[in-house]
């Protein structure tokens, strides 16, 4: 947790900069890549995977350390080579788990707030899930085992594959010629967010495109056909907590109000958005038919509730890279109350984007976190208990003006 959380305080700052770069970039060619509210959303999401993934929250049924000891049938020393080997294994396996990730009903719970934007940008990249809390796929690295890749190899190799998907997400760059052929392209992704039926479930290739062309995924983004993102079923808030849930308890209720047994068991591992006949007529939900005529979900506010919204934002990035930076110097116990604060305090603001009164219960959880660890502590961990006590009263003090207030004047 600690290594992780020593490279993610220099690779967050840049993938920040790298944002406004393409905001800025957008703005100057007239084209609207990013939208207040969506963003936020994005980089809390992103946030909250951070925070799961420094907490150790994954279950690991089978680890790679294991398949290694029990499979290899070589001893190999980490050269160069045994390197590409890895970030090629790495591939071939990310491709297959994001395609089950995708055709699989109970999988795909784990992979929605990637897609739930309806916009398509850097940061809609960092849209990752906290949902995913077993690693079921460890499996598909039995070749690279086989050839004896080195678990260290692994360990260097996994965290350069995925930061090497961030760069793709955007619609500023277009198609890059001969590259189109083998790497995963900008072009090629935009068709894999999309929700018109011609690119849907297509380009799943997280670095090498050339996965898909061999086992028939591929779609060429077209110029008579621009894509439209987000979900079919659209998800229709900011809060990334709850949209990492959605799916799965739509599976639950499903799965409780179907009259047949067969039903309530084949739910999960049918395809992705296959619902038991009696529950769909009973229970419909709306599904994008016609992507062009979709309206994007947005909510009214006025710019004090967007600044506030920004503010927060800005506030808990702060404070969670404070406690990545002394996370060497507290006890795994004060890590998971400094974590749950954040969580929660994430929760709150998301939901009063929403204009959802969920916020207020959330703030007022939130304060009850900060008073019942300065009690123990006398400090926020080195922070001056005034400071964080003031915070979290305002954010009750505002959660309670914007909702109880002002949403009757927006």
């Amino acid at each position: 947790m600690k290594e992780y959380a020593t490279v993610l305080l220099y690779a967050i700052p840049f993938f920040i900069v790298l944002i406004a770069i393409e905001f800025l970039i957008g703005r100057a060619k007239g084209v609207q890549t990013y939208r207040g509210f969506d963003t936020i959303s994005s980089l809390s999401s992103g946030m909250t995977n951070t925070l799961k993934e420094v907490l150790g929250l994954s279950i690991v049924i089978i680890s790679y350390r294991w398949i290694y000891e029990h499979v290899a049938l070589y001893e190999v020393e980490a050269k160069w080579w045994i390197y590409v080997i890895c970030f090629i294994g790495l591939d071939f396996a990310g491709y297959w788990a994001h395609r089950f990730e995708h055709v699989i009903n109970i999988f795909w719970n784990r992979h929605i707030v990637h897609h739930s934007s309806e916009e398509f940008n850097l940061a809609c990249a960092l849209r990752q899930p906290i949902s995913n809390v077993v690693a079921l796929f460890t499996f598909l690295l039995l070749p690279t085992a086989l050839l004896g890749v080195p678990p260290k190899v692994i360990a260097v190799i996994a965290p350069l594959h995925l930061f090497a998907q961030f760069w793709y997400h955007t619609r500023l760059i277009n198609k890059l010629g001969f590259l189109e052929h083998i790497i995963v392209t900008p072009s090629h992704h935009r068709v894999h967010h999309a929700i018109n039926d011609v690119y849907l479930d297509k380009n799943y290739g997280q670095i090498f495109i050339v996965w898909d062309k061999w086992f028939g995924t591929f779609q060429e983004e077209l110029s008579e056909v621009t894509p439209v993102y987000g979900v079919k079923r659209a998800v229709k808030t900011w809060n990334p907590i709850l949209i990492n849930y959605q799916h799965l308890w739509l599976l639950i209720k499903d799965a409780f109000r179907t009259q047949r047994w067969k039903d309530k068991l084949q739910i999960w591992f049918k395809p992705t958005g296959w619902r038991p006949e009696d529950v769909s007529k009973k229970y419909p939900v709306e599904s994008i038919a016609d992507p062009f005529s979709y309206e994007k979900y947005q909510t009214p506010s006025r710019p004090i509730l967007s600044i506030w919204a920004w503010l927060q934002l800005t506030i808990n990035l702060l404070l969670m890279l404070h406690m990545m930076y002394i996370i060497a110097d507290i006890t795994i116990y004060q890590l998971f109350q400094y974590g749950l604060f954040l969580f929660v305090s994430i929760y709150g603001y998301t939901a009063l984007m929403d204009h959802s009164k969920q916020a207020i219960v959330a703030e007022i959880f939130k304060m009850g976190i900060v008073i019942s660890i300065i009690y123990m502590q006398g400090t926020w961990f080195g922070i001056a208990a005034f400071v964080i006590i003031s915070y979290s009263l305002i954010s009750v003090l505002s959660s309670c003006y914007f909702l109880l207030f002002q949403n009757n004047h927006v």
